[in-house]
């Protein structure tokens, strides 16, 4: 966004129960399904033959399709005759648990009730000729699964609140607030709660810092009475949740009276599916900046590591948060391109919009040293081969811990050292 000193910006987030959440949290378990079975398998992250996946899933009243192309091994695809075929059961029960475990059981969308439909098929010859062609050449590299182009971005101004977060304020404080919720909602201290919910902070700069919450709206999902057989009002509603919205919010953030709104429509009984049809990939600006920076034109849920679309978004978050890390810019954008069944990139942009204590240029030529944006060497280097991604199907992608298991690798900061010595 261009640079001004006093402005408002907004961002919004969606809780997991969230009809396109839905949908991205069913593709990626099947993702993390897929990955499991290639590490029971003896499959590494330094194998050349692993996974390709792109499954795709909408959701609506009381059904769920899921559609896309993978490859894998038994028992998620078995023999019927001398092709391989999907075991579209299995397929159907991850797609059950995840609806299970974000808590619908509802008239309209539950668990045990929805109908699934799996027409998830065998990957295409030639899309599986492009990403594999460089290894029956005999190069140890893969080719990008697809063309597009791809932007990480870091910033300084959540560091204030929540270190090692380098995200914009506004999507942050968006993710936090719906997580609080979702927290209170299954710990049953918030059980009139139901999973679907929305967010939306709108953030007061003053000579470029993030000051405070200008406005907050929260849509939730809930019981249509209380505990008490009460019908539950918009009013009712703001007070059963304005203190746990205040406790993700920064000391004195909260806004007051018309500037804090809660289910501004009256009522939100129906949700999810059964209220929205969902879709997966539809909420791409939520899973990333919150419309603070760039986004390229693909999604990341249901997407192996092959995909660009999904591993080099992840490699420029890496390197742009080290690079902010570093100390050698409070902001950083990078942009890379790529050709479909081509490992290196076609192009490379470093934007530090003007707060770079080094040469742009200079980290251009130095980036691809320190870290090769291949295909196969992101998926190695973040070791992309785990089961981690259905836990990155809400309330982010970026800003978050990395994890012991090697979740959210791409928050590390090892290259912080290797970046300041190079300067």
């Amino acid at each position: 966004m261009a640079q001004r000193s006093n402005y408002l910006f907004t961002s919004e987030s969606v809780s997991e129960g969230h009809p396109d959440k839905v949908s991205d949290q069913i593709s990626d378990a099947i993702l993390d399904a897929f990955l499991t079975n290639d590490v029971k398998l003896g499959i590494s992250d330094d194998s050349l033959v692993n996974t390709r996946l792109g499954c795709e899933t909408l959701t609506t009243t009381n059904k769920i399709v899921i559609a896309g192309e993978g490859r894998g091994q038994a028992p998620l695809f078995k023999k019927y005759g001398s092709q391989a075929v999907i075991n579209r059961e299995q397929i159907a029960e991850i797609a059950r648990g995840v609806v299970k475990d974000i808590g619908y059981d509802q008239d309209g969308f539950s668990y045990h009730g929805a109908d699934i439909e799996v027409l998830l098929h065998g990957q295409s010859p030639d899309i599986a000729m492009g990403v594999d062609a460089k290894k029956k050449k005999g190069a140890d590299e893969e080719g990008a699964g697809d063309q597009g182009m791809m932007f990480g971005y870091a910033c300084t101004e959540s560091e204030v609140y929540e270190k090692g977060s380098y995200m914009p304020a506004p999507i942050f404080f968006s993710h936090k607030i719906l997580k609080v919720l979702s927290d209170k909602r299954r710990s049953k201290s918030l059980a009139d709660l139901q999973p679907d919910a929305k967010s939306q902070v709108t953030v007061q700069y003053v000579n470029g810092k993030a000051v405070g919450a200008a406005k907050v709206v929260v849509s939730t999902q809930h019981n249509a009475t209380s505990r008490n057989g009460k019908k539950y009002s918009p009013g009712m509603v703001k007070d059963l949740i304005s203190s746990a919205v205040e406790s993700a919010l920064p000391k004195g953030w909260m806004p007051k009276g018309a500037n804090f709104l809660v289910n501004p429509t009256g009522n939100f009984v129906v949700g999810g599916p059964d209220g929205d049809c969902g879709l997966t990939g539809r909420k791409i600006i939520v899973d990333t900046y919150g419309g603070y920076a760039p986004h390229g034109g693909g999604a990341f849920s249901g997407k192996d590591p092959t995909k660009v679309d999904r591993s080099a978004a992840y490699a420029t978050r890496y390197l742009a948060k080290n690079i902010v890390a570093a100390g050698l810019a409070d902001r950083c954008t990078i942009q890379v391109a790529y050709a479909i069944g081509v490992a290196d990139p076609m192009s490379l942009l470093v934007d530090l919009h003007g707060t770079g204590k080094v040469d742009e240029r200079k980290l251009e030529k130095l980036l691809p040293q320190i870290f090769r944006l291949t295909p196969t060497n992101i998926r190695r280097t973040l070791k992309l081969n785990r089961a981690i991604y259905q836990r990155t199907a809400s309330y982010g992608h970026f800003g978050r811990a990395p994890e012991k298991d090697g979740g959210f690798s791409w928050e590390r900061l090892d290259l912080v050292k290797e970046l300041k010595g190079a300067f």
